[in-house]
């Protein structure tokens, strides 16, 4: 077995493809950055890391990593790559935040990771990876699905940081940078009843699909079904768009978005595992 590394995000692409899409839904993380990627490099900051296990010519496994973010690992055969893994990822960054993936992979990274560096590392969010083909059901709840503009820019920013600190704890990106990308794309949805009450982004595409991210109702606008219904309906316009299927994740801890969306007609399809290595 060896590393593979790629340079060329296009090249990568067309090493990694076939094997990602065995398990599309699972890995739709990183379908979705590769096509960013290839159709708008600047999306991310420089110094990304690509790279593939191969056993006989055979992709057994896929690693990559866009700044800020964490490592991101695939699913693999066998955990007893780790340390070659780890071994090739320390001679390119000598030093990571943390790691996301699948939850056996994700642990066996950072416990190798660790036993090679000395740090310690920590779980950090767990979240259940959802398909949805066919939308099920919409609330009967006053309102209408509609894109955000930028004249509601400064109410978008507060939601985003917003989010950001109750899903996340921190800010990978600036509300600037991620306004910018996201209205420029037309990808910003409302659920809008007299005023925005609730927020859903399309984003990350795959071959066959496309991801749903940024779910976020206000405190004082929620269980009233709006963010029910924010999602059910840019998922039914995603599909009328041509798109298979839906994507998102889910913090396993919130019962509330898990029960939301599998009433909608997402249903879980694994689970991921982010620990931070400090």
């Amino acid at each position: 077995m060896k590393i593979q590394r790629f340079e060329d995000a296009r090249q990568f692409y067309q090493q990694v493809k076939d094997y990602l899409l065995q398990q599309e839904a699972m890995h739709n993380l990183q379908l979705g950055i590769c096509n960013r990627l290839i159709n708008d490099p600047d999306y991310y900051l420089s110094q990304s890391y690509f790279a593939t296990v191969v056993n006989e010519s055979k992709v057994i496994g896929v690693i990559m990593r866009t700044l800020p973010f964490p490592l991101i690992v695939s699913l693999m055969p066998t955990t007893d790559i780790m340390p070659l893994i780890v071994a090739d990822v320390h001679n390119y960054y000598q030093s990571l935040p943390g790691v996301n993936g699948p939850i056996v992979e994700s642990q066996a990274f950072a416990q190798a990771w660790c036993t090679f560096t000395g740090n310690k590392y920590n779980s950090k969010i767990a979240t259940r990876v959802y398909q949805l083909e066919q939308v099920k059901t919409q609330i009967p709840t006053q309102g209408e699905l509609r894109l955000a503009t930028t004249a509601e820019r400064e109410l978008l920013k507060i939601w985003y940081e917003a989010f950001c600190y109750e899903a996340l704890g921190k800010i990978d990106v600036p509300a600037e940078t991620w306004l910018e990308r996201q209205l420029s794309r037309n990808n910003i949805y409302f659920w809008y009843n007299k005023v925005p009450v609730s927020m859903a982004c399309r984003t990350r595409s795959t071959p066959n699909g496309i991801a749903i991210s940024m779910v976020y109702t206000p405190p004082e606008y929620r269980r009233q079904g709006y963010s029910s219904n924010c999602v059910a309906a840019l998922s039914q316009e995603l599909l009328n768009q041509g798109y298979k299927y839906c994507f998102l994740f889910a913090d396993i801890d919130n019962y509330t978005s898990n029960h939301i969306y599998q009433e909608i007609g997402y249903q879980p399809v694994g689970e991921w595992q982010e620990y931070s290595l400090s």
